[in-house]
């Protein structure tokens, strides 16, 4: 039995995960799970992950959740995986897992929290909450600072100054990548500002692609149907 992901590739870390795969050529099954229709709720996939969260991998008899442990657990596992996604050196991966264990709690929660109440919402059945939209918002801009000032200082193209990028990297980026289905003017309100944020973004889709293109399609279509929405909203105001 070889190795399953579950994922909706609308899921920050599903994507991460799936280009990570892709990346390392490490053969895998993908098996959708639409959030949308309330399949990470289904007794079935409870088996998976108890937490009924995406994304999840069974591989063999193994099962595990959560993300960044799915990261490590591939980049360790498979010999195919580069050095340099999470390297052998044990200060390198204790400075790459540092910047993990902050996502969570800071960029991933101020991003999940400004575009779930700025756009997403109503696709899930809930209304827009403007006010938690913009305490999102702060946290999120407070955390594209602390990238900027702590792991991307002087020219480095990846966090850290590391001449190729590591599961942070890709973890990170995925999470920002979130933003191309908020109001575009307001995205670049956003990231205007951060000239290393948008380069070193680059960066990382160009060492991922063509991988990181196609795993993000979905964001480009979901961005239309919400633009096309507004458009047909905004002559009404």
């Amino acid at each position: 039995m070889g190795l399953k992901v579950y994922a909706d590739r609308m899921s920050q870390p599903s994507r991460a995960i799936i280009i990570f795969c892709k990346m390392n050529r490490i053969d895998f099954e993908e098996v959708r799970i639409d959030i949308s229709k309330g399949q990470h709720r289904t007794p079935e996939f409870e088996k998976i992950n108890p937490m009924k969260q995406v994304p999840a991998i069974v591989d063999g008899k193994f099962k595990l959740f959560e993300s960044h442990a799915i990261l490590r657990y591939l980049a360790c596992f498979f010999p195919s995986v580069s050095d340099h996604w999470y390297p052998n050196d044990l200060t390198s991966r204790a400075k790459i897992d540092s910047i993990l264990d902050w996502h969570h709690a800071n960029l991933r929660r101020g991003a999940m929290t400004y575009v779930f109440n700025s756009a997403l919402a109503p696709a899930l059945g809930f209304p827009l909450n403007a006010q938690a939209a913009e305490e999102g918002k702060k946290l999120l801009s407070s955390s594209i600072s602390k990238i900027k000032s702590f792991w991307l200082k002087g020219n480095s193209r990846f966090l850290l100054g590391n001449a190729q990028p590591s599961i942070a990297d890709l973890s990170l980026v995925c999470e920002l990548m979130q933003l191309e289905v908020v109001d575009s003017e307001e995205r670049q309100r956003i990231l205007e500002p951060h000239q290393e944020i948008r380069d070193w973004m680059e960066n990382v889709k160009r060492a991922t692609n063509p991988h990181f293109l196609e795993v993000h399609g979905i964001l480009y279509k979901v961005k239309a149907r919400l633009e096309s929405r507004r458009n047909r909203v905004s002559p009404k105001l």
